[in-house]
């Protein structure tokens, strides 16, 4: 099958974990098969392949979210990549347009369109293949999943369909009601709806065309950051009359809040964490290299991160959006496509970092105007080039890399650094990217 995963958001509901750069869904909680801590991507991504070993994946996302997805998928995974955000008809349209046009995708082939996110199993996307089949025999012009709700819910909208079987037409689309309202739509054999729908690709291209003017991808791309944000639903599903519902009755879970996600923690506590036996129904996710020690206390959650430190009660936790809405600051954190980064120090006009860079992996060729660096590595081995001078690199290293030199790092084995960054304008703005030297 060929799916499109939606990949977007940013962090203000899991603060301290997410951030601006960092989504929800790439914050490893979860244990995998093996036993090692995995993402929602990452676990998406496996139970895609699980699915159908032959699924073709497009990830639409923002340029902020690409290099986290190289580096936890790795860099042959497919990406279409928004140039600014627009809404979900923006990221499809642009999708399905990069699919025909680079892709070589036929107009006639089948594509589901999914979150990146949903807490599900591997059922979930046995039902998204059928729905791609349901789409190619052309049944519909589009084929939702309409969800099985376990209660009336304000969180969701809701697909009433025209019959109970597990396929039927759409009678009508309800927006997120009251729970009143949800309480009647359920009687009525209402679902969920999941936001996961197939369609045949000339289909949305056609829509695409007859709501913007373009020529081809390129184009298309040129000309995003002019495009309205609106969403697919508005500007495609309430104005199709063709639309059929398959049902999902398996495990589905929107895990959005802290006081969800802890839910479906394999583990009471990650990281350096201390419960003594009086504590109950605590979680504790712990980013920082200090022990986090929980002494008598119930119903907490506790997140520490480089961007913070969150104390909530857990009935609670799902109000932090508003409390943290007024914190601005850069990202102390953030993954990148050969490793990660983090803060560990910042003044006035200078700023320390630790990067680990992952084996075989090689920054960029950047230069900066306004600042110096110096970088210490404390373990590994690799390559520094400054200014097409290479040095080997070991633990004790010392490399000084003045303003305007051009250069880059490789490790040859995972190599961790310390990077200082001395200037008047230190800013992620302050770096160019080279071709060569």
């Amino acid at each position: 099958m060929q799916v499109i995963l939606l990949s977007g958001g940013s962090g203000k509901r899991l603060w301290p974990l997410s951030n601006n750069v960092r989504s929800k869904q790439f914050l490893k909680l979860f244990k995998s098969p093996s036993g090692e801590y995995e993402s929602m991507v990452q676990r998406v991504y496996r139970q895609i392949r699980e699915a159908d070993p032959d699924a073709r994946i497009t990830i639409a996302t923002s340029k902020n979210q690409v290099s986290s997805i190289h580096n936890q998928l790795g860099s042959s995974v497919g990406i279409c990549v928004e140039p600014c955000r627009r809404d979900t008809f923006p990221a499809i349209a642009l999708a399905a347009v990069y699919l025909n046009d680079v892709g070589g995708v036929p107009r006639d082939e089948a594509v589901a369109v999914c979150p990146v996110d949903p807490y599900v199993d591997v059922e979930y996307f046995k039902t998204v293949r059928r729905l791609t089949e349901l789409a190619a025999e052309g049944k519909s012009n589009l084929v939702l999943m309409g969800i099985e709700p376990v209660s009336p819910s304000d969180r969701y909208g809701y697909v009433i369909p025209c019959g109970a079987g597990e396929y039927s037409e759409v009678q009508c689309f309800k927006e997120k009601p009251s729970v009143e309202l949800a309480r009647e739509y359920i009687t009525q054999g209402a679902l969920w709806n999941g936001g996961v729908f197939a369609f045949k690709l000339g289909y949305v291209l056609d829509r695409a065309h007859e709501l913007i003017d373009f020529k081809g991808y390129e184009d298309l791309f040129a000309k995003y950051g002019t495009l309205s944000g609106i969403s697919f639903d508005y500007a495609v599903v309430e104005n199709e009359t063709q639309i059929g519902v398959l049902r999902y009755r398996g495990k589905w879970k929107d895990l959005g809040t802290w006081s969800s996600l802890t839910e479906e923690m394999n583990d009471r506590t990650i990281g350096k964490v201390i419960l003594d036996p009086c504590c109950e129904n605590v979680n504790v996710v712990n980013e920082l290299d200090v022990p986090i020690v929980c002494v008598g206390v119930k119903d907490v959650i506790v997140s520490a991160s480089a961007d913070g430190i969150l104390v909530a009660d857990r009935s609670s936790s799902d109000g932090i959006k508003s409390v943290v809405e007024g914190i601005s600051q850069s990202a102390m954190f953030a993954e990148k496509s050969w490793g990660t980064y983090r803060v560990i120090d910042a003044g006035e006009q200078n700023l320390t970092i630790k990067v680990n860079l992952k084996a075989g992996q090689k920054m960029s060729l950047h230069s900066h105007e306004f600042r110096d660096e110096v970088w210490t590595v404390v373990s590994g081995k690799g390559t520094a080039t400054v200014d097409g001078v290479n040095t080997i690199l070991s633990a004790g290293s010392v490399v000084r890399l003045p303003a305007g030199s051009i250069h880059t790092v490789e490790a040859s084995e995972d190599l961790c650094l310390i990077e200082v960054q001395v200037g008047k304008d230190i800013s992620v703005r302050d770096k160019k990217k080279h071709t060569r030297i």
